[in-house]
């Protein structure tokens, strides 16, 4: 029950960003494509707000804890080779 509330509330969160920073809006999204005609950077500022906030959330929780709030341990990959296909 608790990873079917955190979850909604991080969906709905994430969904606010979005619909904030007018993600939600086709034309403006599309403007953004539109390098060589009416481009909008504005999205360049949410990428990166979110790349900043992506950032501090791994350093905070891989640096702060040994395991997630819900379960045992974290469950990362373990392979680090890259196939060749």
């Amino acid at each position: 029950m608790n990873k079917l509330v955190s979850a909604s509330l991080i969906g709905g969160l994430f969904g606010l960003g979005i619909a904030v920073s007018g993600m939600i809006n086709p034309a403006k999204v599309l403007n953004f494509f539109d390098v060589a005609g009416t481009w909008d950077p504005s999205l360049v500022f949410v990428m990166g707000g979110g790349l900043l906030v992506a950032f501090a959330g791994y350093r905070l929780v891989f640096g702060c804890r040994k395991a997630p709030v819900f379960e045992a341990a974290f469950t990362l990959p373990t392979k680090r080779a890259i196939d060749k296909e």
